[in-house]
């Protein structure tokens, strides 16, 4: 047993308490209500933000993280998938506790335990967990959200898992998921565009349409619809498509649901807040990743 170091403050965001502590403030002040969206969300029991250095995901994952009504909330899941060490499942974390600058984060280790006898998950080295920054992006944002409040954290990497694991996790964490103390943290970026990310498949047109994509490469002519649909409007039609089809119930969403005691057996209402791009991509030259905010309420 150990504590987890924040191994990316000082890169990927400021490990200055003070400076950090005001960074989050303003841009959870900038978060603009509107007549569709007034946070925070009554019965929001879950969110989806991004993972990327502050610069980046900061403003965007603020819209996340304003919609969580914190009232009664003792226990946070933060579900994130693993970067650097091939998973094939979840894992969970052997530390006590995860510091941030801004203040500690016990680990609820009873819970962890329990998720353990089931056998399903395996364990994090602790060089594995300072490694990755997926879980560790949202620390610094979860306690400053309960602020002053006494919360324990709950960390699952997650691998890389077909939909027969998902339905068995789904399982497992369903019952948590309808405990009325608890909240969860789904760690989360979308695309990622260009030849460092291996991906550069462009739209010619609103999907779907009758034109198949295109891989666009260094070496090949560019397509002339970029003059009127430049690639960062691809990709974000890209992204506002699978945004869609996120707000459909997967099978393992269904099974999850199934397995929830009657009282708590609502549909869940998944409703997108933010989305942004790094960079706005126009040649092949360029690359961007995205970032999309959810909350998700029963």
């Amino acid at each position: 047993m150990s504590i987890r170091r924040p191994t990316h403050a000082d890169s990927w965001y400021t490990a200055n308490s003070k400076e950090l502590d005001r960074e989050l403030s303003n841009w959870l002040e900038a978060v603009v209500p509107s007549s569709s969206y007034t946070p925070p969300i009554v019965n929001c029991k879950a969110i989806i933000a991004p993972h990327a250095g502050y610069s980046y995901s900061g403003p965007a994952a603020a819209w996340a993280y304003k919609s969580i009504n914190t009232t009664g909330i003792k226990r946070v899941f933060i579900l994130g998938p693993s970067h650097h060490a091939y998973l094939d499942g979840c894992a969970l974390s052997k530390c006590t506790e995860y510091a941030t600058p801004i203040g500690a984060l016990p680990l609820d280790r009873s819970t962890i335990d329990q998720l353990d006898k089931t056998g399903q998950f395996s364990q994090m080295q602790l060089s594995t967990d300072e490694d990755e920054h997926s879980i560790e992006m949202h620390l610094p944002y979860v306690r400053k959200i309960f602020e002053g409040q006494e919360i324990s954290v709950v960390p699952i990497l997650v691998g890389a898992i077909d939909e027969k694991k998902e339905e068995a996790f789904g399982r497992i964490l369903a019952p948590y998921l309808a405990s009325t103390d608890t909240f969860f943290v789904i760690s989360s970026d979308f695309c990622h565009w260009g030849t460092r990310f291996s991906y550069t498949l462009y739209f010619p047109q609103y999907p779907p349409g009758s034109t198949p994509p295109i891989k666009l490469s260094r070496s090949t002519t560019s397509p002339r619809e970029l003059s009127t649909f430049p690639i960062h409007e691809s990709i974000s039609a890209l992204d506002h498509e699978a945004m869609e089809l996120i707000t459909l119930p997967s099978s393992s969403a269904r099974q999850a649901h199934a397995s929830l005691p009657k009282e708590h057996a609502k549909l869940p209402h998944l409703q997108w807040v933010r989305y942004e791009q790094s960079s706005q991509c126009f040649t092949i030259k360029d690359s961007s990743v995205s970032y999309a905010s959810a909350y998700i309420a029963f």
